[in-house]
């Protein structure tokens, strides 16, 4: 984004007490671990018991992910409070996922063995409090079938004495209702079971894996807009016994953007540094804003992959609120139907995974930073030396320069950790996308930048997770359109050429046999700087509004045509909140009730 005063950053060591772990046993508890007895003991979709091939015994699993359903099967099993577990199964296929979850526990892991069988393993150590977990191996979205067999789940069962086998009830009366553009909440009566206790309650949103609660209801959020989703729940006592899941009860979310158009207005807050342009608190940032996009979570070092985030200093921010009230903002924006994400990077955040190792750290780093906050998802601001294509890098389908291909693979791996409400922006610069239509990578002589257009394979490789691509149509040189013609920021005829090679897909490097395919229009949002002081190529509200409405309906363009008309285009990303107060609020103030009038 814009070049931004350095922040103070302070260092925190925090002492923590262990509480003592009891090692975990050679044994294996989880249930129909080979998948001889069929999917007894399992709960699976898109699954089946297969003959050949298998790892030992007669029968595999072979899960045959398609749509949205990645082909999970997990089980609940019972365990022990304060005691390390360690988890493994054999698999094969393009991408499988192995993992646990309960209270306090969220272990995971996955490969890419393809057709030969390898061992994944993952551990955990369960809480005071945890008696029950969920183990699940599931495959991901157009990979194609995945196989495991020889499921293990190393330690000691849960329980003693007799052991409980009598499930509670079935919940009754599921109902989903209070709806906003983001979020619908779940209720429903409480079960009752031999023991006395109900454990916690699971639900299950479209039939995907479910979330855990121990109260009679359940808010999902990063809901799209005007959507229907359909829930159903179920009962499970501390013996790790569940009852079977409710009917499915539907809901829709309203329409989102705060009007009847469902177009989106994103800006990023300046969460860690203040800019010149003062700080703004989670609770401050104006309605009109359905996107907050905290700005910025940095690596530790270029190449480590471990991202961090401090909240702006004191020193540097007076009027900082404290972490408890953040959290709570955030909470309330989110109840509101917003999104609040992370993004990473920025102008002086340079972020290069080099190996896997890196991969695996980023991957971590950035769901602890989304699980300590409550995040919605991540943004994707990689600038400067971020990104980049080797020499011969030159397939879009398939890269191979090492940057590219772990960033491909964490951000898949980091949507397979929260499945379908994992929200993903990225906000790439013209030269790293729309520059593509002339220049790729170093080019056949080596001798174009190396870090032309080196966004475009990873935008294309997540373009079915996607959420938004909102490009920074600033801080730009000109860029040749599809018409053949250089475009220069600041006016409408730039953002309507920028944006219709989003739309209409273009030729790399003027190949017409080599081409990025076009993305949704629901995918494409413009980027833009808020203020005069946010950034070059500043445009006015006019000229924003032309460009749009040349785009969305296709009249009262300027020079440029567009390829075709873009109804469905998303709405307006800005650098910054913060630039926008600082700017009297021009930007929110005049272009929500123009999207708003979109029809």
């Amino acid at each position: 984004m814009n070049l931004r005063k350095p922040a103070a950053v302070a260092a925190l060591a925090l002492a923590m007490t262990a509480l003592p772990v009891t090692p975990a046993l050679a044994a294996n508890i989880a249930t129909n671990p080979g998948f001889e007895s069929g999917l007894a003991g399992w709960t699976c979709s898109l699954a089946q018991t297969v003959s050949s091939p298998v790892h030992g015994g007669t029968k595999a699993l072979q899960g045959s992910p398609a749509g949205d359903d990645f082909a999970r099967c997990r089980q609940t099993v019972t365990v022990q409070p304060n005691t390390a577990y360690q988890l493994s199964a054999w698999v094969q296929g393009a991408y499988v996922f192995l993992g646990a979850t309960g209270t306090g526990v969220n272990a995971s892991t996955w490969g890419a063995p393809g057709a030969t069988w390898r061992q994944l393993t993952t551990s955990f150590t369960t809480g005071a409090s945890t008696t029950a977990v969920t183990i699940h191996v599931n495959g991901w979205y157009g990979q194609g079938p995945y196989l495991a067999d020889d499921v293990v789940l190393d330690g000691p069962g849960g329980g003693g004495g007799g052991q409980d086998t009598t499930p509670p009830t079935v919940p009754g009366g599921l109902a989903v209702g209070s709806p906003t553009s983001g979020s619908l909440t779940a209720t429903w009566s409480a079960s009752t079971d031999d023991s006395g206790t109900i454990a916690r309650y699971e639900i299950s949103r479209d039939g995907a894996a479910p979330a855990q609660v121990t109260t009679t209801s359940h808010t999902a959020t990063g809901l799209n807009p005007a959507t229907t989703y359909r829930f159903k729940v179920r009962a499970c006592d501390p013996s790790g016994n569940c009852s079977p899941y409710t009917q499915e009860v539907a809901g829709t979310t309203t329409t989102g953007g705060g009007g009847q158009s469902g177009k989106l207005m994103v800006g990023y807050l300046h969460a860690s540094f203040a800019n010149g342009s003062g700080y703004v608190r989670m609770a401050d940032v104006p309605g009109e804003w359905d996107f907050i996009n905290l700005a910025f979570g940095e690596p530790t070092s270029v190449t480590s992959g471990d991202i961090r985030f401090t909240r702006c200093p004191v020193a540097e921010c007076p009027n900082v609120e404290s972490e408890a009230d953040f959290v709570a903002a955030i909470r309330a924006k989110q109840a509101a139907g917003k999104k609040v994400l992370i993004s990473i990077g920025g102008q002086n955040g340079q972020v290069q995974l080099t190996t896997a190792a890196a991969r695996d750290t980023f991957v971590e780093s950035v769901a602890a930073i989304i699980d300590r906050y409550g995040l919605d998802g991540l943004d994707v601001d990689f600038e400067g030396h971020s990104l980049y294509l080797n020499q011969g890098d030159t397939n879009l389908n398939n890269p191979t320069t090492p940057v590219v291909v772990n960033l491909i693979s964490a951000l898949r791996s980091l949507k397979a950790r929260y499945g379908t409400r994992f929200t993903l922006t990225m906000a790439p610069e013209t030269f790293f996308v729309q520059l593509g239509h002339q220049f790729y990578g170093p080019g056949p002589n080596g001798a174009a930048d190396s870090r032309s257009a080196s966004y475009l394979p990873v935008i294309h490789a997540l373009r079915n997770d996607l959420t938004l691509l909102h490009v920074q149509d600033y801080n730009s040189g000109p860029i040749m359109g599809l018409d053949g013609q250089y475009h220069t920021m600041g006016g409408h005829d730039f953002h309507v050429a920028m944006t219709d090679m989003l739309l209409a897909g273009f030729p790399i490097m003027g190949n017409a046999g080599n081409v990025f395919p076009a993305l949704r229009q629901d995918q494409v949002a413009i980027g833009l700087p808020a203020s005069p002081n946010a950034g070059n190529g500043f445009t006015t509200v006019a000229e924003v509004q032309k460009a749009f409405t040349c785009l969305a309906k296709g009249t009262g363009c300027g020079t440029y045509r567009p390829r075709g008309v873009y109804p469905n285009l998303r709405g307006l990303m800005t650098w910054s909140i913060n630039w926008d107060r600082f700017n009297g609020f021009e930007f929110s103030r005049s272009h929500r009730p123009y999207l708003d009038g979109l029809s």
